[in-house]
Parts: structure tokens; C-alpha cells; sequence
């Protein structure tokens, strides 16, 4: 199993509540690979907004992966995910296959059809018929990182004669995080892998995802096996001191065919990713 980690972007991800700098950011993430964890992955928001709440902030994500691409040089890079609402489908791509050779063929495009409606509003972006829309540009995206040229007239985008030059020195794996049927299917059809977040371990939520991923592929003629599949793991400040445990919900998720566990730990500290590395290697010793 691959076992990766979110890194410090947003307001409170470190221990004065402040948003970290980038040398921050960078410091965790050359730790975790000094660990031997396999990945390093970013959240894309513009802000996050609550009803009675003061407003946070939090890094832009494609600037920070760009910048880290040649500074952590062996881990893969993934955003969890890009919202494909922020960005036109084609610069999505465009930008995928610079960021793909900047980091030396390391890149999973993470793509997502967006959930939190304040940042919408905040910065002019359309909510309406999210999936609709996503659907609609992860198929453009996808065709332009596999090396199609061709024209595509939708509902929402037209595309004349779009090719991406230079092409991609290789095919740039996305990834889609989805839990509803129609985002399911959009995954089968189209991604190389999936996610669904967040759990603490193996439990019936996670089994039914499974189960519906399967049934995804199935329905659109693929086989199952042939999709990556990320759970995210989210790890509290209350659990970083027990490795046994971490290790044993690694073991859970090898059992269900997982391939990636994704690491969210609300404490962005280096005890907490030498904990993870920790539980990492118990469970490699154990399999």
C-alpha cells in the first residue's frame, strides 16, 4: 500500500493558528519524504466561510505544487482535489502536463466537482448544475492529457480544434473524488483512480463506496480492478501517539483492496508524521 500525506496550506494547520509560509509547508513536505511516505497532497480552496464564523484562509494549491515539484524530488504530487469549477477545462490540462514535467513524470491530477457554495459566491464562480459542469470538463480535460485534438460542443463548453502543444510526455493519471452514482460512473468512465474521504478505518460507509465503485465499473465495462483506489484517512490529535493502531487500519484497508491511504492529520506536526511514518512500517512488516 501507498501511504501518503495532506500538507499544512490552511489557517490552523499549524500550532499559532496562523496560515503557514511556504518554507513551512516545504519543511513538512521534505520530512515526510525523508520518511519514505509515497505522496504529498494539497487542498484546493479560495476560502473558507461560515455562517457566524470570522472567514480562513488558506494557500492557492496548483502555485504550491508548481513550486514543490523540484524541491521534494521523489514523492508523488496530487491535489485532493482540484475543483474543476476554478479552472477552464483546457488550462486544466494545459497546466497538468507542465506541472507533470516540471516534477519529472510525478503528477495525479485530482479533479473534483466543488462543495463549499461561499467561495462560489465570494469570488463569481456559477454553483448551479455542478455535476453537469464537471462532467463536462473531466471529459475535456481527460481527452486533451491523453492526446486527442478535437472539437467538443456541450451544454456549458465548446472547444474548437483544441490540442495541447507540447503534448504530455506521458499520460497524466486523474483521479476523481466521488460518492453519489453519477459522480461514481463519471469516475469509472473517464479517471485511472478514485477517492472518497474522510474515515477513521475500515467500516460499513466505506465497504458500501466499495461496493458502489464496483458496481460503477461494472455498468460502464471496466474492470474494477483496473481503477486506482484512495481512501482518505483522517488521524485526530488524539491518535498520533498510537502507530499500533494506524498500522492495524492499514492492514483493514489492504483486506478491502485499497490501494492508497491518504493521511489527513489535524496536527501538521513532524511527531505526527513520524507517527505515520511509524505505523507505515509496522504495517509493511506485518504484510
Amino acid at each position: 500500500m501507498r501511504i501518503g500525506v495532506t500538507l499544512p496550506l490552511a489557517e490552523g494547520d499549524i500550532t499559532d493558528g496562523r496560515v503557514p509560509t511556504f518554507a513551512e509547508t516545504l519543511a513538512y513536505a521534505r520530512h515526510a519524504e525523508s520518511l519514505g511516505l509515497d505522496s504529498i497532497w494539497v487542498f484546493d480552496h479560495l476560502l473558507f466561510r461560515s455562517a457566524g464564523e470570522p472567514d480562513e484562509g488558506i494557500r492557492e494549491a496548483w502555485t504550491t505544487l508548481a513550486a514543490l515539484a523540484t524541491l521534494v524530488p521523489r514523492v508523488e504530487l496530487g491535489a485532493l482535489v482540484m475543483c474543476a469549477s476554478f479552472r477552464n477545462p483546457g488550462l486544466m490540462a494545459k497546466m497538468a502536463a507542465t506541472l507533470d514535467d516540471l516534477a519529472g513524470g510525478r503528477l495525479i491530477l485530482g479533479l473534483g466537482s466543488g462543495w463549499h457554495e461561499p467561495e462560489y459566491d465570494a469570488f463569481d464562480f456559477p454553483f448551479d448544475h455542478r455535476v453537469g459542469r464537471f462532467a463536462e470538463d473531466l471529459e475535456i480535460t481527460t481527452r486533451l492529457l491523453r492526446k486527442e485534438r478535437f472539437s467538443f460542443a456541450g451544454q456549458r463548453r465548446r472547444m474548437d480544434d483544441v490540442v495541447l502543444l507540447p503534448p504530455p510526455e506521458r499520460r497524466v493519471p486523474i483521479l476523481v473524488a466521488a460518492k453519489g452514482p453519477r459522480m461514481l460512473r463519471l469516475t469509472a468512465t473517464w479517471a485511472d483512480a478514485w477517492n472518497v474521504a474522510w474515515f477513521s478505518g475500515v467500516d460499513d460507509r466505506l465497504r458500501a463506496q466499495l461496493a458502489a465503485l464496483d458496481e460503477a465499473c461494472r455498468a460502464v465495462g471496466r474492470a474494477p480492478t483496473s481503477l486506482r483506489r484512495t481512501v482518505g484517512l483522517r488521524l485526530d490529535d488524539d491518535e498520533v501517539a498510537d502507530a499500533d493502531r494506524l498500522a492495524a487500519v492499514l492492514d483493514d484497508l489492504v483486506d478491502v483492496g485499497v490501494d492508497d491511504a491518504i493521511i489527513w492529520s489535524t496536527s501538521k506536526s513532524i511527531p505526527a508524521l513520524d507517527l505515520i511514518a511509524a505505523g507505515r512500517a509496522r504495517h509493511l512488516g506485518e504484510r
